[in-house]
């Protein structure tokens, strides 16, 4: 699915027709983001609330609407300057795969301020934009149920606030926990289960005689009552737990405090010390084997020129030997060639030519091999070669020193490091209070926990009674009513509750499995710091994230950064959308909310060009700055660009086309 046009006319700040193509396509290339920005207050909001609008009419989630009936929010909607005969107007144009081929619809929602009715007019626009598709103007809600449904809408028409509450709740907001059930398939399963619940209870009270029928009463209002406790019970627990959470909040603030004040280095003191004592036995030993290197070849170190003089002086001196060999033997070989000619029938004439050629020939090779200073190390090759083999040995004598060097610093910071902590150890009666104000606070964890153990225990005794008591309502109908097609329905329904629970926890467990591992990946390719996060998992029932580090551990939420808890929450968000299956456009609005900067980067370059086919951003010029926006088109990120221009006098707002802040 991808948006190609908004049209406004008269909606809220937006005075007029203006026309926003939506449509990430150009120049034959595909650059998924369409880039709004606007001030606070200039109506990027409002343009969400438009698709929104576009898209469910009455059953739309708008930021704006709160309470108000669908009427009110109407008018609200209407601009204020507009002429009281035009009427305002929404289009939204979308394309999207139909039978294997692209189809395009456009939405028209018109209304007029104080409609009669109540409600605005829908008209659905086929390719040509002419001829209206009625069939569809019918059953529009389960159409567009199939392409974007409502219940999964917000992980793909979001705001920054949406991510903001995400990422300080332990647990995520009821909009996402909708979403999340809708995903996972729940939600159709919960309401099934209720209707059968309807359905069998109707079906008792039409076939009970009065006695059967006033037994079926008391059995339901006692389960009503036992349900009633149950809810209560739950609410109780939910507030044992976070009372349990903040007492172990608590117990960590004691335990920082016991650590950073020095209890725990005073009870650790005598280890310390044992420390201070090997750490030194270590320094003596580098020490004596760095003793033992300088009675070795090391002092020679302190004359590296005269050694590397002398091994050039030697290698010269040694080639100049070879060389002379080498003219010497050409030289006899010339005088037996000389004597040979002499033999022959060869003129002297001739002979002399070669004599003189063969004496020139002798000069020309060895022209540049004549030493122009007498040889004065004289160093024979046994002699060279073990000065090759010292210098050689000096080399890695050297690098050892520096090692055992670098080795006795360490060391030496190690003991600087063991004197100060030696040193900050609190004193014992410093100590005993910081003990005792650690162990008042996990005694009360220990004595919360205790309570929240008992209400557990008590709401574990109720899923018992109550169902119990539902069992006793299925035996009584068995035992006394004699109806045989609501006996088939009840006993069939009692076997499809317990199919409907099985399958409940199946599909959560899949749905889950892959979302944790979704919502990791996206974590970690945001965060791009992959040793802080090894696992991720979800509750199935409050669908709140736990993460663990490599060895297993928890890692507390409260210990993230605000950050890295607002990347953690588009993460799920993220996770949450590939998981749907649906190939959706997405749509944020203010992204970047109070982070800093290099998670402002990461998500600028990695999050927004990989979030969708098509993303829709609408910022401040604060969230998506000059040197983020510059990245985005030096990335070729960015399809299209318009600023909202607000004018505080009239309190309109335009939109212009190929232009942002910057």
């Amino acid at each position: 699915m991808i948006f190609l046009e908004l049209v406004l006319q008269n909606f809220g700040p937006y005075f007029g027709r203006q026309v926003i193509n939506l449509d990430p396509r150009k120049d034959e290339n595909t650059c998924p983001i369409i880039l709004l920005g606007g001030m606070n207050g200039g109506g990027k909001t409002t343009l969400m609330d438009a698709i929104r609008l576009a898209l469910y009419g009455h059953r739309a989630q708008c930021s704006t609407r709160g309470n108000l009936s669908y009427n009110d929010f109407l008018n609200q909607c209407v601009n204020s300057k507009a002429n009281p005969t035009e009427k305002t107007r929404i289009e939204l144009v979308f394309e999207h795969i139909e039978d294997d081929k692209p189809v395009k619809y456009r939405i028209v929602r018109i209304w007029e301020k104080n409609p009669k009715d109540g409600k605005d007019y829908l008209g659905i626009l086929g390719d040509d934009d002419t001829w209206p598709v009625d069939s569809l103007v019918n059953t529009w809600d389960d159409y567009i149920e199939n392409i974007l449904p409502l219940g999964i809408s917000n992980l793909f028409l979001f705001d920054g606030e949406q991510v903001r509450n995400l990422a300080e709740q332990e647990s995520p907001p009821l909009i996402v926990i909708e979403a999340i059930r809708g995903l996972l398939g729940l939600e159709l399963a919960d309401r099934l289960a209720v209707d059968l619940d309807i359905l069998v209870n109707r079906k008792l009270k039409e076939v009970g005689n009065s006695k059967d029928l006033a037994n079926l009463e008391e059995i339901e209002t006692r389960l009503t009552q036992q349900q009633e406790d149950y809810q209560i019970t739950v609410d109780k627990l939910e507030t044992l737990k976070n009372q349990v959470e903040n007492l172990e909040q608590k117990q960590q603030e004691a335990f920082d405090k016991f650590i950073s004040e020095g209890g725990k280095i005073a009870a650790e003191r005598n280890q310390l010390e044992l420390q201070q004592d090997t750490k030194t036995a270590e320094i003596e030993q580098v020490r004596q084997s760095m003793c033992e290197l300088a009675a070795d070849v090391l002092p020679l170190a302190l004359i590296p020129n005269l050694l590397n003089q002398a091994q050039t002086q030697g290698e010269k001196e040694f080639r100049h030997q070879r060389v002379q060999i080498s003219k010497d033997l050409l030289l006899e070989r010339d005088q037996r060639l000389l004597t040979w000619l002499n033999q022959v029938e060869i003129s002297p004439i001739q002979v002399e030519k070669i004599q003189s050629f063969l004496i020139q020939d002798v000069d020309n090779l060895y022209v540049n091999t004549i030493q122009t200073e007498a040889p004065w190390l004289l160093a024979d090759d046994e002699t060279l070669s073990q000065l090759d083999n010292l210098i050689y040995h000096l080399q890695n004598s050297k690098l050892s020193a520096k090692e055992k060097l670098a080795i006795l610093k360490n060391k030496e910071e190690e003991i600087h490091t063991l004197e100060r902590q030696v040193q900050t150890a609190a004193a014992p009666e410093d100590y005993t209070k910081l003990r005792q104000a650690l162990e008042a606070a996990q005694n009360q964890v220990v004595e919360a926990k205790a309570n929240y153990e008992t209400i557990r225990r008590r709401l574990a005794e109720l899923e018992t009674i109550i169902a119990k008591s539902k069992k006793e309502l299925s035996e009584y109908t068995v035992e006394n009513i004699k109806h045989k097609n609501s006996e088939h329905i009840i006993t069939s329904a009692a076997k499809v509750q317990n199919t409907l629970k099985i399958f409940r926890e199946k599909l959560t467990l899949r749905k889950l499995n892959k979302l944790e591992e979704e919502v990791k990946n996206c974590f970690l390719y945001l965060l791009h710091k992959s040793d802080l996060v090894h696992r991720i998992t979800i509750d199935t029932k409050t669908f709140s994230l736990l993460l663990y580090d490599l060895n297993g551990k928890p890692v507390p939420k409260h210990r993230l950064s605000a950050g890295e808890k607002q990347l953690l929450a588009i993460a799920f968000l993220w996770g949450l959308a590939k998981v749907s299956g649906h190939r959706l456009p997405v749509a944020i609005d203010t992204p970047l909310g109070r982070l800093d900067s290099s998670h402002r980067s990461n998500l600028v370059e990695r999050y927004f060009p990989s979030a969708s086919h098509q993303v829709i951003l609408l910022s401040t010029d604060t969230e998506i700055g000059k040197k983020e926006v510059e990245t985005l088109r030096e990335n070729e990120a960015i399809a299209r660009e318009y600023l909202l221009k607000y004018d505080s006098s009239t309190r309109q707002t335009t939109v212009v086309e190929n232009q942002y802040f910057w």
